[in-house]
């Protein structure tokens, strides 16, 4: 008889693995709202995102830059198939019953353009990918700064974001010059202040989690 092989993995990657499949998902919905913030307006997709690049930047911290790259690359599963459910909810007749106002509302939330939904999709894996790939890079240099690594790779990770989504989903449609300044200021400013605090929690959660030390860094 063979001896069986253990491949549990990490509690904070089971963990965490859970949490950003439900970003994924939810931040395609709150981007339908945009929220002022003192003199900044964002869409509240990028509570979400932020939350994203924190818990990848997490998992590059714990268990190594391959690992959080491929929990990216898994991120597109919940992401598209939560699309694909979408349109399948969509092309579906109405109950007879349903109040016309609710339709009408929910059709006006949840319906977007191919372009768009394209523009996502593109935007999230070249962003995600990008700030894996800062925040573990940093780490030769700048190693014991875990809120430098972290807020300088949302940050930029964010502007990409911006650029790539705003302009496949409305480049030629409307002039986007104004709302590609905006929302990067908006998503910088978001990252420098949110992200440095939560890579704490999270490293410090996950550390938990797995029973190992929590180290303190500077």
């Amino acid at each position: 008889m063979i001896p069986s092989q253990s491949t549990a993995i990490p509690r904070s990657l089971f963990a965490f693995s859970i949490f950003y499949g439900g970003m994924v998902c939810i931040a395609g919905v709150l981007g339908n709202k945009q929220v002022a913030l003192g003199p900044l307006a964002v869409e509240a997709g990028i509570f979400a995102f932020l939350l994203l690049v924190t818990v990848s930047s997490a998992v590059a911290e714990l268990h190594g830059r391959a690992t959080a790259n491929r929990l990216v690359q898994f991120g597109f599963i919940p992401l598209v198939f939560s699309i694909l459910l979408l349109l399948a909810v969509l092309s579906v007749p109405a109950a007879p019953d349903m109040e016309p106002e609710r339709l009408a509302a929910f059709d006006l939330m949840m319906r977007a353009t191919p372009r768009i939904w394209g523009a996502g999709i593109i935007a999230y894996g070249v962003s995600q990918t990008l700030n894996v790939t800062i925040f573990a890079a940093m780490r030769r240099g700048a190693g014991k700064f875990l809120w430098l690594r972290a807020g300088t790779a949302s940050a930029l990770s964010q502007i990409v974001d911006t650029l790539l989504f705003i302009t496949i989903a409305f480049y030629g449609a409307f002039p986007i010059g104004q709302l590609i300044v905006g929302q990067m200021i908006a998503k910088v400013v978001l990252s420098i202040v949110l992200v440095p605090p939560l890579i704490y929690f999270f490293v410090a959660l996950g550390r938990r989690l797995d029973g190992t030390r929590t180290e303190t860094a500077a």
